[in-house]
C-alpha cells in the first residue's frame, strides 16, 4: 500500500496493459533498492566499493532526489521539495556524500517520503492525461517528455543504481539476490 491505502504493484503484470507494466517495473526498483539498503548500519550505508566513492547511502539521497526531479518538478513543474534542496554552498555532488546527521533511518525516511510523493504525483498525471500526457518541463531544445518517457528514463536510472547497491551490500555483509524476501 501506498500513502493513500492503494495497493502499490509488486512487480510488472504478466500480461498488463501499458501503465500497468511500467508502474510494475519501477515498484520492483523501488522495492529492490529498499531490500538492499535496508537493515545496514551506518558504516554499512559509508560502506564503497572498489575506487567508486558511491554508498547505499549516497544512492537513496540520490534517488530521492531523482524521484522529486521527474515526478514533482518536470512531470507537474513543482518547486523541489524541501529536504532535497542542496545546502548553502554544497557544490555539485552534494548528495553523494554523508554527514554524521545521516542516520540510516533518516536516509530511508528521505527516499519513502519522495517515493510516497512520486506515486501521489504519477496517479494525478495518469487521471488527467494518462501516459502520453505532456509533463510541464521542456528542454533545452525544446522537447517536452511524457509521462510514458519520464517513467521509462526512471526505471533505467533506478536500474543502473540497484545494481550498485547490489555490489555494495554484498561487499557488507554478503546479501545476494535479485527480489526481496516480501
Amino acid at each position: 500500500m501506498d500513502g493513500n491505502n492503494e495497493p502499490v504493484l509488486r512487480e510488472p503484470p504478466v500480461a498488463g496493459d501499458e501503465a500497468d507494466t511500467l508502474l510494475g517495473s519501477l515498484e520492483r526498483q523501488r522495492r529492490t533498492l529498499a531490500w538492499k539498503c535496508g537493515g545496514v548500519d551506518a558504516d554499512g550505508l559509508r560502506a564503497t566499493v572498489g575506487a567508486s566513492a558511491v554508498t547505499l547511502g549516497g544512492l537513496l539521497r540520490h534517488l530521492a532526489l531523482v524521484e522529486d526531479e521527474m515526478f514533482s518538478q518536470r512531470l507537474l513543474g513543482n518547486d523541489p521539495a524541501p529536504p532535497l534542496t542542496a545546502p548553502a554552498g554544497a557544490g555539485p555532488g552534494w548528495e553523494w556524500r554523508l554527514t554524521a546527521d545521516d542516520t540510516p533511518e533518516r536516509l530511508m525516511a528521505l527516499w519513502e517520503e519522495a517515493v510516497a510523493r512520486s506515486r501521489a504525483n504519477v496517479r494525478q498525471a495518469l487521471e488527467a492525461g494518462g501516459l502520453g500526457g505532456a509533463s510541464a518541463y521542456t528542454s533545452s531544445r525544446g522537447e517536452t517528455p511524457s509521462l510514458r518517457r519520464l517513467l521509462i528514463d526512471m526505471v533505467e536510472e533506478y536500474a543502473r543504481h540497484v545494481g550498485h547497491a547490489d555490489l555494495i551490500r554484498e561487499s557488507v555483509d554478503g546479501l545476494v539476490g535479485e527480489d526481496p524476501p516480501w
